[in-house]
């Protein structure tokens, strides 16, 4: 039996393994917002065990390190195999107006959600200028 191949398909197999898909992605999925004074950040980490997070802060860089083991044990025949496991990482560039020293990170229901104030500096603040008479307080 003769059997073509696609090279097409075989692209396409392959570019949904490294980039993922909208049912299966291969990246952490994430909302992020400021709120006040905090940017909030929320990553999807479904079935992920809390243990397994790893958050790194080096200069502006955030990573984040998640892994997902299989639920299968070893030795077993999986029959479906459709949720992705493995690690994950992910990178957040932050600007220097972030307070990195403060990140308050939590986990819950399969959402790892980061809060990173705003720092001190850059909060907006009244200068007092002198002169000409009465202090006025300028925006700045």
């Amino acid at each position: 039996m003769l059997m073509r191949t696609d090279p097409f398909r075989e692209i396409d197999r392959l570019t949904q393994q490294v980039l993922g898909t909208a049912a299966r992605p291969a990246a952490m999925q994430m909302d992020a917002y400021r709120s006040g004074d905090e940017f909030v950040v929320h990553f999807d980490l479904p079935g992920v065990d809390p243990e397994s997070i790893d958050l790194d802060v080096e200069r502006n860089v955030l990573t984040v390190r998640a892994e997902r083991r299989s639920p299968a044990p070893d030795g077993a025949e999986l029959i479906a195999n459709e949720r992705p496991s493995g690690t994950y990482s992910r990178q957040l560039f932050l600007g220097e107006t972030l307070d990195t020293d403060r990140i308050d990170a939590s986990y819950d229901s399969g959402v790892l959600t980061l809060r990173v104030p705003v720092a001190e500096q850059a909060k907006p603040r009244k200068i007092q200028i002198t002169g000409g008479g009465s202090p006025k307080q300028i925006k700045g």
